[in-house]
């Protein structure tokens, strides 16, 4: 290495550290060391111990020493930092900057994202920056660039921030297929991921650095324990009766009270709709807090969101209700506290919330959970048990999507070209497509080139050809201006611009949201109450009102499934509970509620697989508790309804949740009789087949299609000078579906879309996994004299999806009423159906 020695350089970082009142940890200095030797890896360690400058302190070691003659002959820049969300690239940005001026003082450094305007990235190419945050479609644009070999060829390292976050989904694929293209064009290359909650660290390894590097691989743990509190906002009363969303309104107070203390506090949700319901309500609570509270959700304008996290960061905010939007890495040393609006559904999810507070090395996070229904009490306590335990979810990588991979083709061929066996060969060094089959590259190769059988005699589908030296090229300049518009794997309903009349910009919301609405109506975003004015262009026109707004808009994909680590420790939590063990103040809390459904029913419990049947008017209602998370629940339902339908023709009705199920049926069956032949496991293909054949498999598939048509290019959500609105996307993705249906029923598209709906929207692999596991549990068929608790939550889910002349609120009043009444009433003798091979007694 040339320039500084590696000991100077790091003795530099040592000063440099020092004069900021920090001492260097032992973890630090291993990742300086492994980078100072050329090696690549994973350096795992929980929020604010100090990976950011583990990673990017060594790499100032090993590579801002080199001559200024080769400074002059740089053509691009020589670290790529990316990192999963624009809104973290302006604080890293300030974090990476920091040392500069002492390690690195000829070093600029830029970021360059989507939120980048035009003539700063024309800027940028002019001149390149020796070091650029961006985000993973960022990257994909660079490498799409037609001199990409040339400006990227001077790369010599990547570190990809919160890998945990980008590992498990599609951009993580697109993030190993960018790696193994520019690790082809910069021999030497060193990639470092960094992540904090994860289990599968081994793997996450091989994703991140490919499988011929993933015996070398370096996994770094940190070794510095993160003490992380938690605990729950107790309501004043906890009914016996609860549904989701029961105790929401009536926590405000406690939420308001709990905030009172607190100089700087998240307010974490799961949903964009919940953070502008609690702005809205926090902020009646409390009306003194005006120009001191503030929310944060993606779908705000970058201005806004930017201005928010300036405030926190300045303790200029006292309380901001976010989404994920500031769960990862942006270094909120101010926060005091933070609070998590229900479940988070995940231990993971926890902790990288909680990491918020505390937010540097050695100090203590805290979490507050506040409940949304009885039941989350039973969740919060299982949380804290799992972490106590270190009991963190796995994130498996996808394996091989082609819509990913024909959008990368593409990208390569706009970047320079490509000769199909070199990119092959590339392709397979990464951990998602290290098995692709011949047959699936040649038939990506056709659809790029032709559009596949179907498509070939239309000219508009022959992206990608072969010039005269062989190498494949995009030909046509209309086809790159779209797919560089287009490129990326996060697909949501098309958005609508909203604006004030003067031409402000508040941010996006759905267009299925907000074609339900007619001009002059109120509905709440951005933390205010706006009246509708007009649609047009795609263009939500807007104006301040007054009064309460009476819509919150809602945003795809708000239901977080439970996950398998936290639903087991839920089971053991309620093992513990049958003993008597009502440790801690939720689960006394909790006692009366779990004492009635002991009463009436059972517990479910690892060893014990709950069913209850109960009669009524409407028929013959199941309930099943297999405390596998919702979408589980969704395909188990339907499979089962099936199932039983072979025997009978049968019309089931059926709702879902978190921790079970319930089928109704007009005609009575004899669940304690059938239950344990209908539920046995079948092979899991058999079981994918079944699971197919029990629902609606088509129309899933079909809106699964939609986003894989538009990863792969069939169809675009704007061209250049056209944004299209939701109803044409979808009538396009409709058309293709159709035809391809009809004439190329065999297309890897229609293959993928339905593997997905399989393998993501049912689950398929994790119901398999608890078919087995409720093969093992003894199954225990009660016939509760009324709904119990535990089967009350599941009927309100399904009296939600009913129309009705009474307000659900009525009924759920009335019932809640008449279940108290006999919950009060003189112990009866428990009564249950017929016993069954295996019941327990």
């Amino acid at each position: 290495m040339r320039g500084r020695s590696v000991p100077a350089a790091a003795e530099a970082a040592e000063r440099w550290m020092r004069a900021q009142g920090w001492t260097p940890l032992p973890f630090q200095r291993e990742t300086w060391a492994a980078i100072a030797a050329g090696e690549s890896g994973l350096l795992h360690a929980s929020t604010g111990a100090g990976k950011t400058y583990a990673v990017w302190l060594g790499l100032l070691q090993r590579h801002a020493g080199r001559a200024a003659a080769e400074e002059q002959r740089q053509m691009g820049p020589r670290v790529l930092w990316i990192t999963p969300l624009r809104a973290l690239a302006a604080d890293t940005a300030a974090s990476l900057q920091a040392p500069l001026a002492a390690l690195a003082p000829h070093w600029r450094l830029a970021v360059r994202t989507g939120d980048t305007p035009s003539p700063e990235r024309a800027a940028q190419a002019r001149r390149w920056p020796h070091a650029m945050v961006t985000t993973p479609e960022s990257l994909s644009l660079l490498l799409a660039r037609a001199d990409a070999p040339q400006c990227l060829a001077g790369v010599a390292a990547v570190v990809v921030d919160e890998w945990h976050e980008l590992l498990g989904n599609k951009r993580g694929v697109q993030v190993q297929l960018a790696l193994a293209r520019l690790r082809r064009w910069c021999p030497g290359l060193q990639v470092w991921g960094l992540s904090a909650t994860l289990a599968n660290l081994d793997e996450a390894a091989a994703a991140l650095l490919g499988p011929a590097r993933a015996a070398t691989a370096r996994v770094l743990r940190a070794g510095v324990d993160k003490v992380v509190t938690v605990d729950t906002l107790l309501p004043a009363r906890v009914e016996r009766f609860s549904w989701a969303g029961h105790l929401g309104a009536s926590m405000v107070p406690a939420v308001a009270a709990a905030l009172d203390g607190c100089r700087s506090a998240l307010v974490f949700t799961n949903t964009r709709s919940q953070t502008e319901w609690w702005y809205q309500a926090l902020l009646q609570a409390r009306p003194d807090w005006a120009g001191a509270i503030a929310l944060h959700h993606g779908s705000l304008d970058p201005a806004v969101r930017t201005w928010v996290e300036q405030g926190v960061k300045s303790a200029r905010l006292r309380v901001v209700v976010c989404t994920a939007s500031l769960d990862l890495g942006v270094d909120f040393a101010p926060v005091e506290r933070v609070l998590h609006i229900g479940s988070p559904k995940a231990v993971a999810r926890l902790v990288q919330r909680a990491g918020r507070s505390g937010h540097a090395p050695g100090q203590q996070s805290r979490v507050t959970l506040v409940p949304t229904h009885a039941l989350e009490l039973l969740e919060a306590a299982a949380a804290r048990d799992a972490l106590q335990a270190g009991r963190i979810e796995a994130r498996p990588s996808p394996q091989a999507p082609l819509d990913v991979l024909v959008q990368h083709v593409v990208t390569v061929a706009l970047g320079g070209g490509f000769v199909p066996q070199a990119l092959l060969a590339e392709v397979r060094d990464t951990h998602a497509y290290a098995t692709l089959s011949d047959e699936d590259w040649r038939w990506c190769l056709d659809f790029v080139r032709h559009g596949g059988p179907s498509l070939q005699t239309y000219p508009e589908y022959r992206r990608v050809g072969p010039d005269a030296d062989g190498v494949w090229r995009v030909p046509d300049a209309r086809f790159a201006r779209r797919h560089r518009l287009n490129i990326g794997t996060i697909v949501a309903d098309a958005q609508l611009e909203v604006r004030f009349l003067n031409g402000a910009r508040l941010g996006t919301v759905e267009e299925a949201f907000i074609a339900r609405l007619q001009p002059g109506e109120r509905f709440a975003f951005a933390g205010r109450t706006l009246e509708l004015v007009r649609l047009r262009d795609l263009t939500a026109w807007v104006r301040d009102a007054r009064g309460a707004p009476p819509r919150v808009p809602r945003w795809q994909g708000g239901q977080l499934p439970l996950s398998g680590t936290l639903a087991e420790a839920m089971l053991q939590r309620l093992a513990r509970a049958e003993q008597g063990d009502h440790e801690g103040p939720e689960m006394t809390a909790l006692a009366p509620l779990l004492a009635l459904q002991a009463r009436w029913s059972r517990l479910p419990t690892p060893g014990r697989l709950l069913a209850e049947v109960w009669h009524d008017r409407e028929g013959c209602h199941l309930f099943l508790y297999p405390f596998a998370g919702r979408d589980v629940h969704l395909g188990l339902a339907h499979w089962l309804a099936w199932r039983v339908a072979q025997e009978a023709p049968r019309t089931f009705s059926m709702a879902v949740n978190d921790i079970g199920l319930t089928l109704l049926c007009v005609e009575p069956i004899d669940w304690a009789a059938g239950l344990a032949a209908w539920l046995r496991a079948p092979p899991q293909e058999v079981l994918e087949t079944e699971l197919l054949a029990s629902l609606n498999a088509a129309e899933l598939a079909q809106r699964r299609f939609r986003e894989i048509a538009r990863v792969a290019g069939l169809i675009a959500q704007g061209h250049p000078g056209e944004r299209r609105s939701q109803r044409q996307w979808q009538a396009s993705a409709a058309l293709f579906w159709d035809v391809f249906q009809r004439y190329d029923p065999h297309n890897r598209l229609l293959q993928q879309a339905r593997a997905e709906v399989l393998a993501q929207v049912l689950d398929v692999q994790r119901l398999h996994a608890t078919l087995q596991r409720m093969a093992v549990q003894t199954l225990y068929v009660a016939a509760p004299p009324h709904p119990t608790p535990l089967a009350f939550a599941l009927l309100v889910e399904r009296w939600r999806e009913r129309l009705s002349s009474e307000t659900l609120a009525q009924r759920l009043q009335r019932w809640v009423a008449r279940l108290d009444r006999a919950a009060d009433a003189p112990t009866r003798p428990r009564r249950r159906a017929a016993p069954m091979a295996g019941a327990d007694a």
